[in-house]
């Protein structure tokens, strides 16, 4: 019967076993388990605090990447705004340049018109002189005789009356 004394328990080990059980299981708890559990909080504290890093910077560069959306958006407007001004400036000058050459090219019309009709009264009196001494010449021989000065300005401005009537 010596196997059954193998298989039998011993009360007195088997308290001890299990007082032996107990006690590794306390110092386990509070000398491994505790740590471990304060290691683990200040992960997941820290992990928590890199979290809430995180979501204020994404909140911070969505409000950077609007305030840089909307600096585009002014800075736009503002070159269109640029644009439309300069072409408005643009068309004025040539408003101007067109008002000022129909100005140049009225005065000199004007001018030139006044030239011709300067020239033209020249030309007329030059005309009326001329054929005045030709009529003088004309009615000397007709008349054969002498005209006084008088009666020759009289011939003429008579002359030169009709011819001026005429043309």
């Amino acid at each position: 019967m010596e196997t059954q004394s193998l298989v039998t328990i011993v009360p007195w080990t088997f308290i001890a076993t299990i007082l032996n059980l107990f006690i590794q299981m306390w110092l386990i708890k509070k000398f491994l388990f505790k740590p471990i559990n304060n290691i683990l909080e200040k992960r997941q504290t820290m992990t928590d605090q890199e979290i809430t890093d995180a979501r204020a910077a994404k909140e911070e560069a969505d409000g950077l990447k609007q305030q840089y959306e909307s600096s585009i958006a002014d800075a736009q407007m503002k070159a269109t705004e640029i644009v439309q001004n300069a072409q408005k400036e643009a068309q004025v000058r040539a408003d101007g340049i067109v008002a000022a050459a129909q100005t140049e090219a009225a005065d000199l019309k004007s001018k030139a018109e006044a030239d011709i009709t300067q020239e033209k009264k020249k030309a007329i009196n030059e005309v009326k002189n001329e054929i005045g001494g030709l009529a003088m010449d004309i009615a000397g021989k007709v008349v054969e005789k002498e005209i006084h000065e008088e009666d020759h300005k009289k011939l003429i401005d008579d002359f030169i009356n009709n011819v001026g009537d005429a043309s």
